[in-house]
């Protein structure tokens, strides 16, 4: 309901509609254009979109990179943690740059205040608001009449002004009335009654609670992640996280048919991704979810399995429980929906995959039909399916060449991970989460090697870049392209949309069940049931 709600808002925000907070934001937002030498009125093809895009987020990783590098000369670090290695910084840059936000660091003993609130949340920020506009940019692509994909870098600070800042600032508040602190004061020693004494880890903590759940990042300020209580103090803020993660992806896909003006053309994209959704749900709750080790008695079994589907289901990553205590079903479940990504996905990337996944679906129907493809009234070419083939085929280059290599080369091995059922499980899901963009992983600090750091870094800029970049390419050459008076394949109904889930199963099953077997699936049949090692 919020996501419908959203929609027409944020469909507002992107084509420039006057709204009342027009008198505020305008002026600030044209100072930005004017600093930046933009001109808001130039239109960009979709290689002036990709390349602005990618431009600067590059310059942004630099600025993070030598915040990293150098944090120990840098103020706001009253516990003197010193800088980074030029390998643990340009993986991280790299980590949240690309809203992946995988960790092989513990983000209370290693990053100052300064680097957590200019380097990590900064590029939460700006990694939120690049996967927005990508995707709104590629639906304009599909929209009739389109001539552009409109000024990535208007696009880009409107979601900023406009969408996550009042978003996340609403989130902050109320986290912090939850109980979770928000303060530059240093850590403090306390006694406690027992007599002992213990470092109260606190920090700029709830705006970076707000901006990782709702920009489906999910990196968190202590290494425990939303398993430590300052970060995830009760119930009702484990539910809110929940729900946090969940809006933008969900109210994308209203946007969709808001963009395009056919509303309907939402019930495929919102559908299917939640059915596929619940199927995930499905296969984790298969067991009963019981309390593992490394899961939190404040949540118990049934929401640490529940939170595990949901934050790879959005690509967040964020954990509320170790994934060590997890069932073979879970991880399997988690496994589903980084390899699927649309389920509902991360925001933005996420409706771009599943629009993919609907090219695809038109494809085979029109091939079971002996038809020619349509979508939208539109003929699908022999160009468009190679590209969301090409899109499709990086996702499991980029995680199973990378997998087979930290066993040849003894990385894996090195930081304990054998090559039996569990230690692949947990290698392959680090290349998984990696290319997935989502950031949840077995190994955190443990992972902190040369060949991780590396290995990890490249794996995330390929996962997020070359999807982006190929399917902008989809968008643009839609742009002008010639539509049918009659509406061909019906996509709007819910036999299409079991069509799309089905294809979308077929596809990434058949694609990895090989690793999958060899991984969570053996792992069952062995017999670890209550504990992931």
């Amino acid at each position: 309901m919020l996501g419908r709600l959203l929609a027409p808002y944020v469909r507002r925000v992107f084509a420039r509609a006057p709204t009342r907070l027009d008198r505020f934001l305008n002026p600030f937002e044209n100072l930005v254009y004017r600093l930046g030498g933009v001109n808001s009125n130039h239109s960009m093809n979709w290689k002036e979109y990709s390349i602005s895009a990618i431009i600067l987020n590059s310059f942004q990783m630099v600025f993070a990179f030598l915040i990293f590098l150098f944090q120990d000369r840098l103020p706001l670090n009253p516990q003197g943690f010193p800088g980074l290695t030029w390998d643990l910084a340009f993986m991280q840059v790299i980590s949240f740059a690309t809203n992946t936000n995988l960790q092989h660091y513990n983000g209370e003993s290693t990053l100052s205040y300064l680097s957590q609130m200019t380097a990590v949340q900064f590029l939460q920020f700006t990694s939120a608001a690049t996967g927005i506009c990508v995707a709104i940019a590629m639906v304009r692509g599909f929209t009739a009449g389109s001539k552009d994909l409109g000024n990535f870098y208007v696009d880009f600070v409107r979601s900023l002004t406009r969408v996550l800042f009042p978003l996340c600032l609403v989130a902050s508040l109320i986290f912090v009335w939850l109980g979770i602190p928000q303060t530059l004061s240093g850590y403090t020693l306390v006694k406690t009654v027992e007599g002992t004494t213990q470092l109260i880890l606190v920090g700029p903590v709830a705006s970076l609670v707000s901006i990782m759940q709702i920009g489906t990042n999910g990196g968190g300020y202590y290494g425990a992640n939303s398993a430590y209580p300052f970060q995830n103090p009760n119930p009702a803020s484990d539910i809110l996280e929940i729900l946090l993660m969940l809006l933008m992806p969900t109210v994308l896909c209203f946007v969709y048919g808001e963009i395009l003006g056919k509303k309907r053309e939402s019930r495929p994209i919102l559908w299917g991704s939640y059915a596929l959704f619940v199927i995930d749900l499905g296969i984790a709750f298969i067991p009963n979810p019981t309390l593992g080790p490394g899961m939190e008695v404040r949540f118990g079994g049934f929401f640490s399995a529940f939170w595990t589907v949901v934050t790879t289901a959005v690509t967040t990553g964020s954990v509320n429980a170790s994934l060590y205590g997890m069932h073979p079903f879970v991880i399997l479940s988690a496994f589903m929906g980084m390899l699927i990504q649309a389920t509902p996905g991360g925001k933005g990337v996420g409706l771009m995959y599943m629009i993919m996944y609907v090219i695809i679906t038109v494809f085979v129907v029109g091939l079971m039909s002996g038809r020619t493809p349509e979508y939208l009234r539109m003929k699908i070419t022999a160009r468009d399916v190679m590209l969301v083939m090409v899109t499709f085929l990086v996702h499991p280059i980029i995680i199973l060449i990378p997998t087979v290599l930290s066993y040849s080369t003894g990385a894996a091995n090195a930081i304990g991970a054998g090559s039996d059922s569990l230690g692949f499980t947990q290698v392959l899901y680090e290349f998984t989460t990696a290319a997935a963009n989502n950031g949840s992983d077995f190994f955190g600090a443990s992972a902190n090697t040369p060949f991780f750091n590396i290995s990890t870094g490249l794996v995330m800029l390929a996962g997020r870049y070359a999807p982006i970049f190929l399917l902008l390419a989809l968008a643009g050459s839609m742009i002008g392209r010639k539509r049918s008076p009659e509406v061909g394949l019906k996509t709007d109904s819910i036999v299409f949309s079991i069509v799309l889930v089905g294809s979308t199963l077929i596809l990434v099953v058949l694609t990895f069940f090989p690793f999958l077997a060899l991984g969570p699936i053996l792992a069952f049949f062995q017999g670890h049931l209550n504990g992931f090692s």
